[in-house]
């Protein structure tokens, strides 16, 4: 299956630090939080990622086009006939990545449709959003998703307010989807999602919808929204404390989400 990472926000609560860069090029201990989102995945087998790009995506671009020059040490020969040696292998060697443009303002949902044309119709595909961590389980969250028969699965946990709120079932069926609500007790939208080909179907050619209003909401309506609940460690990185948080937890060796050897 191939993995999806919505990377093209601006993260205005972020300003600090993306007004420079990208939001998912923020550094947790010395590495791109979205590098640290990848390794995730990677470390359960899924290596193909789709990264929707937008604001200052040529920086992404950069990045993983010199990953060999960011990752090793390097002699250089500069004589009459140049050449380069890089001495160091690494663990990402068998990751594919897909750079794709979809748009500077453009919101999530038009991102999402905008890489359908990397996603073979009928086939399931990983979603999940540029700059959160989490020591989920993967292939759990897919067996979930698998025994629901559902169209979307999102992950669902219990961090503090100012997330989607959602209604579930006993049956862990979405009921109910409520973007960014007053009360703060229900458990929210905290991305890694599971997806069958046809929630391309659910996002319209309007690059001013967000996946997280009407195509969610319809898809709950329609009893097609399913949940996967984590209670274990979740982190948005949607502030500077939150990335001071997330770095420290790094240099400490304590970071709940490096799940990875």
């Amino acid at each position: 299956m191939k993995v999806v990472i919505l990377c093209g926000g601006k993260g205005t609560r972020l300003r600090e630090e993306t007004e420079f860069r990208p939001k998912p090029m923020v550094p947790i201990g010395g590495r791109p939080i979205v590098w640290h989102i990848m390794k995730i995945y990677a470390h359960y087998g899924f290596n193909e990622f789709i990264l929707c790009l937008g604001y200052k995506g040529d920086m992404i671009k950069e990045y993983f086009r010199n990953y060999l020059w960011n990752t090793s040490d390097v002699t250089l020969n500069l004589g009459h006939h140049p050449s380069v040696h890089f001495h160091d292998h690494h663990n990402e060697e068998k990751w594919e990545v897909t750079l794709a443009d979809t748009g500077e303002d453009a919101m999530t949902a038009y991102r999402i449709r905008k890489i359908q044309r990397y996603i073979a119709p009928g086939e399931p595909f990983l979603l999940t959003y540029g700059d959160g961590v989490s020591d989920i389980d993967i292939p759990a969250s897919i067996a979930e998703h698998k025994r629901s028969g559902k169209i979307c699965t999102l992950t669902s946990s219990r961090p503090p307010g100012r997330f989607g709120s959602l209604s579930i079932d006993e049956n862990g069926g979405i009921t109910r989807f409520e973007e960014k609500p007053a009360h703060e007790s229900s458990k929210i939208n905290v991305g890694f999602m599971v997806c069958n080909h046809e929630l391309f179907d659910y996002l319209p050619d309007d690059q001013n919808v967000m996946l997280e209003r009407e195509p969610l909401m319809r898809l709950a309506a329609d009893k097609q929204l399913h949940s996967y609940h984590h209670e274990g460690f979740w982190q948005p990185m949607d502030t500077y404390q939150e990335m001071q948080y997330l770095d420290r937890l790094w240099k400490e060796n304590k970071a709940p989400w490096k799940i990875w050897i």
